[in-house]
């Protein structure tokens, strides 16, 4: 009976008769495959083409042998890819990142309430901003210094009084704590809402609430837009913020879960104020900052390991900022009551608007505008009187020339045409 031999290489057929000791030429090592050659582990022989591989002689004498080799044992692994049975019989759960669709519905509200971060500051920014402060007392010294001039006129809006000595900041300073607004040609304080088209009256009119004299310009501090730069790894987002020598003591961060808020002084009279919508969801408990005199960082510690598309959620619209400067002084932030009828203001101040007390100047510019009406109407005039006399003129033109030619028709027919010469 003849018998399939199951050694490498070989795969002949025998009879277990005649089998010898040098019958069987096989290999006895394992098959390698490395750099896309092949070859066996028992003889150096290599190629590159798997029909050469097969046909490469055995390197061994020995006997047939009819029994097929043990296959090496593999961990048994089940049809579902997060699930792999070892033979230990533990099981390890693998689970993915969650979807765009799942993440926005367990998206939190951005009404949370904010918490704010803690900061810790550099040795180096704090040298910087102690020689800051050095430099600004000795601002102030110098301002105090400064005595008040008699003859100074008060720099609130609305007030006119001059300065003639101490006992001139013993009185009520009434002033305008709003801002001029000129709109369609009407002027007025956004604080009180008396509205008047002569802009000397504008100036005239009086201060809405009383306060102190202010002799010397204040100055308001700056809001100025600042460059900032974000970046992420597996865990955490970091925004970078390049406001220079940031004062941590006036400086504000805010966060929930998806809402950033940025208040930063820096180089004392700078404010750079900025609201962030995340993309994503981050844990407030885990964020910090850290000041260093070139930039503020901010580092989030993300909710769930995934990849921010954006740092901005780009469904957010942000609402268009107020006209009103937000970083003035709280007593001049206090406006007053705008909703004002027709019965509170007397008939001296809508007496401003009637046509009797224009001034002199806009009767003149009225009287200037209807001489340049009427001399622009007067030279319209003569351009149409110079177009209609052309016009006439290459009109009796063409008829002269239209005579002409019927004359010259007349003539050629009363003379006649002379005989052709007959040709030789």
């Amino acid at each position: 009976m003849e018998l399939v031999c199951y050694n490498k290489g070989c795969g002949q057929k025998f009879d277990a008769d005649k089998n010898k000791d040098d019958s069987c030429l096989f290999h006895p090592g394992v098959p390698i495959f490395h750099d896309a050659l092949k070859g066996w582990s028992c003889c150096k022989k290599r190629t590159t083409d798997f029909s050469e591989f097969l046909s490469i002689k055995g390197c061994t004498r020995g006997r047939h042998s009819n029994e097929k080799p043990q296959q090496p044992l593999l961990p048994e692994v089940s049809s579902d890819k997060g699930k792999i049975k070892h033979t230990n019989g533990q099981e390890i759960i693998y689970q993915g990142p969650k979807s765009a669709e799942k993440l926005q519905k367990e998206r939190p509200s951005s009404d949370e309430p904010l918490s704010k971060l803690p900061h810790k500051v550099s040795a180096s920014l704090a040298q910087e901003l102690q020689k800051l402060d050095v430099n600004k007392q000795v601002e102030n010294e110098k301002k105090d210094s400064q005595t008040v001039m008699s003859g100074t006129r008060c720099k609130n809006a609305g007030c006119k009084t001059v300065y003639q000595g101490p006992e001139t900041d013993l009185e009520v300073c009434t002033h305008h704590p709003g801002a001029p607004v000129f709109h369609e040609g009407y002027k007025y304080w956004s604080c009180c809402c008396i509205k008047t088209i002569d802009f000397n009256a504008f100036l005239d009119q009086k201060g809405c609430i009383g306060g102190k004299h202010r002799w010397i310009p204040k100055q308001d501090k700056k809001k100025v837009a600042c460059r900032y730069d974000w970046h992420q790894t597996g865990n955490n987002v970091v925004i970078t913020v390049y406001a220079k020598n940031a004062n941590p003591e006036f400086s504000c961060i805010e966060a929930n879960r998806t809402v950033l808020l940025c208040q930063i002084q820096f180089e004392n009279d700078k404010i750079f104020k900025r609201e962030f919508h995340f993309w994503g969801v981050i844990n407030v408990k885990q964020c910090s900052v850290n000041m260093v005199p070139s930039k503020v960082e901010i580092s989030l510690r993300k909710a769930d390991q995934v990849s921010w598309g954006k740092l901005e959620d780009p469904k957010y619209k942000p609402e268009p900022e107020p006209v009103e400067d937000p970083f003035t002084e709280t007593a001049e932030s206090q406006q007053p009551d705008w909703d004002i009828d027709d019965d509170d203001i007397s008939e001296d101040e809508w007496a401003y608007d009637t046509p009797e007390n224009k001034t002199q100047e806009e009767k003149e510019r009225d009287e200037q505008k209807k001489e340049e009406e009427e001399m622009q109407n007067l030279k319209r005039k003569e351009v149409e009187e110079e177009m209609k006399m052309a016009m006439e003129e290459q009109r009796k033109a063409e008829e002269e020339k239209k005579q002409k030619r019927e004359e010259q028709r007349r003539q050629d027919e009363e003379e006649g045409y002379e005989e052709m010469p007959d040709l030789e």
